[in-house]
């Protein structure tokens, strides 16, 4: 029933204006908003309830926040609280009476911590020093506990980004903490075989960018003596199509003698490459020429790679092709400046100059050119890391490590953790003397047993294992990124494209 005007005359006098505080919120876009409490009409006579009316000021503000968010509702909404980060929620009760479980931990962090917690593994005393390139994510110091984790009787890392040209300063709490981790652990700074930053290029033909990369190369050097450290592995660069290999060789060798002004006994390692476009350094001539360059020879040296010696041409699958090209180096280069080793197999076929790497055994190489290594002299007492893919699983290098251990007919003699950091970690203690050189054969070569095609086969298929373990254990298989002309995919371990 419609009702008069006298009706609604009569009623004015009941109603009451209500009002309550009105509380202003700044809403997402910037602007003001009346939240809940508004100015209200409220019909008290019960005839139709309670019939809100929008004040002036609330009109004003909803048409400036529509304006902005053209929100359809006639009142502005407060947004629900989000739960609070870290509070684990309550348990919810289900049908049988028991609590249901709670969420699970991340499979990642959950796993980082059954690594932190598991014991180190006993460590092979061994003249040949096997380790691999190991992570120093959240500080340099956590790479030494990365190496002893699978094993390592030596190591490589990045001291900073390897694709940053700028980085910041290296702490001297970092420094200190691996010092410490270094002595705890019992390695011995020449076991230790840091890698330059990719961008580095001091054979450019371009002054202000050769100055660039001599400016992150001399960085690199001073990082190496806060951590105490004696050598550091660089690839040496490239022409970049702007001059020849033998000016290169010449920007390159001036670096080095005005890096060595500059800086204490740190060894300059140079790293032969695989031959891919305009870079320097694939032919042993070519790490010869810069050599001679060098004014101080005890502070430049050389580490030579498997993958890049066999892609660039040279062959050492066979017991004979090995001591051929060996040879060669010792002739062009010379032995005594023999640094270190990268031991990668090549995916890759001879002389395909493409930088490859895969695992040992299961590439082009073959798991012989490994036991030839393994079993010379010039060698011995050097670090000889891998650069292999490890599918994000370190167990993995520590199956390829037991293998090349295995090949050189060394079990060495085990030493188990015995000592206890303040963080409760165990660690290895491991003698850092010359004992296990002392107990080689004076030649530098063990006895070892033939390696007949069935133990061939036999460790090959370890590490074939190990790998599809570690696969089996992603969530998701990598995403194929195709590559852009002229530049390598993204889940290679090196690069020796053209430097800029």
């Amino acid at each position: 029933m419609a009702r008069s005007g006298s009706d609604t005359d009569n009623d004015a006098p009941a109603r009451k204006r209500l009002k309550t505080e009105a509380s202003l919120v700044p809403s997402r876009m910037g602007s003001t908003i009346l939240m809940e409490s508004q100015s209200q009409d409220v019909d008290m006579t019960g005839n139709g309830g309670a019939r809100p009316r929008r004040t002036a000021s609330k009109r004003a503000n909803l048409k400036e926040e529509s304006s902005a968010e053209e929100q359809d509702d006639d009142e502005p909404k407060a947004k629900p609280k989000r739960a609070a980060r870290g509070k684990k929620a309550a348990p919810v009760a289900t049908d049988d009476g028991d609590a249901a479980p709670t969420p699970k931990k991340r499979a990642g962090r959950a796993k980082k911590a059954a690594a932190d917690e598991a014991p180190l593994p006993v460590r092979v005393q061994s003249a040949w020093k096997v380790g691999a390139h190991v992570s120093a994510a959240g500080g340099v110091e956590n790479a030494v506990l990365n190496a002893a984790r699978i094993g390592a009787g030596a190591f490589a890392l990045f001291l900073k980004s390897q694709r940053k040209w700028v980085s910041p300063p290296l702490q001297q709490a970092n420094a200190d903490a691996f010092t410490a981790a270094m002595k705890a652990h019992g390695y011995a700074p020449e076991h230790v075989l840091p890698h330059g930053s990719y961008l580095l290029n001091l054979g450019n033909a371009d002054k202000a960018k050769r100055e660039q990369s001599y400016g992150c190369f001399l960085d690199d050097l001073k990082r190496c003596e806060q951590l105490g450290l004696l050598l550091y592995n660089f690839h040496p660069g490239s022409t970049v199509g702007a001059c020849t290999v033998a000016e290169a060789c010449g920007t390159i060798a001036a670096s080095l003698n005005r890096a060595h002004k500059e800086t204490a006994r740190v060894v300059t390692v140079l790293e032969n490459m695989a031959g891919q476009g305009n870079v320097v350094g694939s032919r042993f001539e070519d790490l010869r020429d810069i050599i001679a360059l060098v004014e101080d020879k005890s502070r430049v040296g050389v580490c030579l790679d498997t993958c890049h010696m066999f892609a660039a041409g040279y062959d050492i699958r066979t017991a004979e092709a090995y001591e051929k090209t060996m040879a060669e180096f010792d002739a062009v280069v010379g032995r005594q400046y023999l640094r270190g080793m990268h031991l990668n197999d090549s995916k890759g076929d001879l002389a395909c100059k493409k930088d490859r790497h895969e695992n040992i055994g299961l590439g082009k190489l073959g798991l012989r050119a490994f036991a030839h290594v393994m079993r010379d002299a010039r060698a011995r007492g050097v670090p000889l890391v891998l650069e292999t893919p490890n599918e994000d699983d370190p167990g993995v290098w520590a199956v390829e490590l037991g293998v090349l251990h295995e090949l050189v007919g060394d079990a060495g003699e085990g030493v188990a953790a015995a000592a206890s950091q303040a963080s409760g970690v165990a660690v290895p203690a491991v003698e850092n003397g010359d004992k296990a050189e002392e107990t080689a054969p004076a030649a530098g070569v063990p006895v070892t047993p033939e390696l007949t095609p069935e133990r061939e086969k036999e460790l090959v298929l370890r590490i074939k294992d190990a790998v599809a373990k570690a696969n089996a254990g992603k969530k998701k298989p990598a995403k194929k990124v195709p590559a852009k002309r002229g530049r390598k995919k993204k889940d290679e371990s090196d690069e020796d494209e053209d430097e800029e």
